[in-house]
C-alpha cells in the first residue's frame, strides 16, 4: 500500500506526523512523494489562525480532487482543524473518509485499515488523553535537527487562543519516555535538539508537582551525539533562576530563549489574559541578561488586538526599541471563533493591524541590523545546515538562530584545512566578514580550526 502524507502547521504538529509515520511503517505501507500514485492520503492539518486554516482547507480540497482523479481510495484528515471542525469536514467534504482527532493520532493505523470500507469514520479520544510510549519517529526534515515535544496542551487560557479547545489541558510527557526518544533521535543523526511544547517552562508540574525543565535539560545534555539543545516557548512569568543557571552552566544548551510576551501594555495584557505586566517583563528580561549576558532573546507580539489604541501600539514599538530583542516576530491579531477576544468590542481593521505589525518589525529590523554589524570581525561557532552549489557557499546558523525562523550564516571554506567533511550538523568556527540584513557572511577560521 502506498501512502502520501502532508504535514502542515507548527513544529509540534510535525512531531505528531513523524510519530504517525513510524506507526504506519511498522506494517506493509510504503511512503511515496507522489500524491497521484498514492492509495491512501493523510493530511495533518493546522487550525490555529485564519491563514493556517485556509491552507489546511485548500490542501484537503486539493487532495479530495486527487482522490477523484487518481489512485487514492482513502483520504484521512487529522490534526487541529480535524479536531475543531469535525462535523463541518464530514458534511462539506464527502471525499474525506476518516477524521482523526489530535489526541487519537495513535489510532492512525486503524484509520488506514478501516478507512476504505466506504464508511465515514470519526476517531477521537478524550481531549486530555495523551498517547503513551510513542518514542519512534520517521524523520521528514533535516536529519541533524529534531524537535522534542515535552508536553501537550495548555492551561493558560489566553483570550485570543484556541489551542486548549483543540489540544486540551497541559499534560507533560513522562521524563523517561522523553529521554528514550531523545536517545533514538541522537542515534539517527540528530545534532541539534529543539525542546518544544505550547509552554516548556511548566514542564512536569502536572506529573511531579514541580517544574522539571531544568532537570530534563540536564539529562538531555548527557546524551552522546547531541551537540546543541535549544529551548523554545518559555512563558516569561514561569522562568526561574534555576532554569537560567542550568542554561548558563550546561555547555550544550544554546544561550537562546524564545520568550513570547505578545504585548507590553498592562491593559492589553490583562485583556489578553496574560499573567504579566510591563514591570514584570522588564524585570525578567533584566534577570535573564544578568545571569546569561550573551543570551539571545526572541519574542513574539500580536498587533491590533481588539481595543488597542494608537498610543498603546506606540508604547509597544518603544518597548521593542528599549529592550533590544535579538529576534522578534509579529502576528496581526486573528479573531478565532470560540475565543473570548473574538467577541470583544473595538475590533480593528486588517489594514491597521498589518500597518502596526510592519511598524513593530521596522523598529526590530533596525536593532537586528545593528547587532549583526557588531559581529563583523568576530568569530563564532556555526552549525552547517547545507551547501548551495550555485553560489559555492555553505549555509548555517549560530547559537543565536533557530532553524527556519531566524537568520543564517553564509560562508566559504577556501582556507579550510581539516579532513573533516562539512556535512549538515558539523559545527565549524567562522570569522564574520560582512553583515547582510538579517544574515551574516564569513569564512571558516583556519587558525582556530587547526588548534
Amino acid at each position: 500500500m502506498k501512502l502520501f502524507f502532508v504535514s502542515l502547521g507548527c513544529d509540534k504538529n510535525l512531531v505528531d506526523s513523524e510519530k504517525m509515520l513510524a506507526l504506519l511503517l511498522e506494517h506493509d505501507i510504503v511512503i511515496t512523494d507522489d500524491a497521484q500514485e498514492a492509495e491512501v492520503i493523510i493530511i495533518n492539518t493546522c487550525g490555529f489562525i485564519r491563514d493556517a486554516k485556509e491552507e489546511s482547507i485548500e490542501t484537503i480540497l486539493e487532495m479530495a480532487e486527487m482522490k477523484i482523479k487518481g489512485h487514492c481510495h482513502t483520504l484521512i484528515v487529522t490534526g487541529c482543524l480535524a479536531q475543531r471542525y469535525t462535523e463541518e469536514i464530514q458534511e462539506e467534504i464527502p471525499e474525506v473518509d476518516v477524521v482523526v482527532g489530535t489526541t487519537a493520532y495513535d489510532r492512525i493505523l486503524e484509520a488506514v485499515q478501516e478507512g476504505s470500507n466506504d464508511t465515514h469514520l470519526c476517531l477521537m479520544r478524550d481531549l486530555d488523553y495523551l498517547p503513551q510510549g510513542l518514542t519512534d519517529r520517521v524523520r521528514t526534515s533535516s536529519l541533524h535537527i529534531s524537535y522534542l515535544k515535552i508536553a501537550e496542551g495548555c492551561n493558560k487560557r489566553c483570550t485570543y487562543c484556541s489551542i486548549p479547545s483543540m489540544r486540551g489541558n497541559y499534560r507533560s510527557v513522562p521524563m523517561d519516555e522523553l529521554l528514550d526518544e531523545a536517545v533514538k533521535l541522537a542515534a539517527s543523526g540528530t545534532k541539534e535538539l529543539l525542546v518544544i511544547a505550547q509552554e516548556t517552562t511548566v514542564y512536569g508540574m502536572d506529573l511531579y508537582g514541580e517544574k522539571k525543565l531544568p532537570e530534563l535539560l540536564q539529562h538531555l545534555c548527557r546524551i552522546s551525539g547531541i551537540q546543541w539543545i535549544r529551548v523554545l516557548y518559555c512563558y516569561p512569568e514561569e522562568i526561574t533562576e534555576e532554569l537560567l543557571f542550568t542554561i548558563q552552566k550546561e555547555k550544550k544548551i544554546c544561550h537562546y530563549l524564545d520568550l513570547p510576551i505578545q504585548h507590553c501594555n498592562d491593559e492589553i495584557l490583562h485583556k489578553m489574559g496574560r499573567r504579566t505586566d510591563m514591570d514584570s517583563l522588564v524585570h525578567i528580561i533584566k534577570k535573564i541578561r544578568e545571569i546569561v549576558p550573551d543570551m539571545a532573546l526572541r519574542t513574539t507580539l500580536i498587533s491590533g488586538f481588539p481595543g488597542e489604541t494608537e498610543q498603546q501600539h506606540r508604547e509597544c514599538v518603544e518597548f521593542v526599541a528599549e529592550q533590544g530583542f535579538d529576534r522578534l516576530g509579529v502576528f496581526p491579531y486573528s479573531a478565532e471563533e470560540g475565543t473570548a477576544a473574538a467577541e470583544f468590542e473595538g475590533q480593528i481593521s486588517e489594514d491597521i493591524k498589518q500597518k502596526r505589525a510592519d511598524e513593530i518589525m521596522e523598529a526590530e529590523q533596525n536593532i537586528i541590523f545593528q547587532k549583526n554589524e557588531e559581529w563583523i570581525g568576530k568569530k563564532c561557532m556555526v552549525m552547517v545546515d547545507g551547501f548551495m552549489p550555485e553560489e559555492g557557499v555553505y549555509i548555517g546558523r549560530t547559537y543565536r538562530d533557530a532553524p527556519d525562523i531566524d537568520g543564517c550564516v553564509f560562508f566559504r571554506t577556501e582556507n579550510f584545512s581539516s579532513e573533516m567533511e562539512l556535512v549538515s550538523g558539523t559545527i565549524v568556527p567562522v570569522c564574520i566578514t560582512k553583515a547582510n540584513g538579517y544574515d551574516l557572511i564569513g569564512e571558516v577560521d583556519r587558525e582556530e580550526e587547526e588548534l
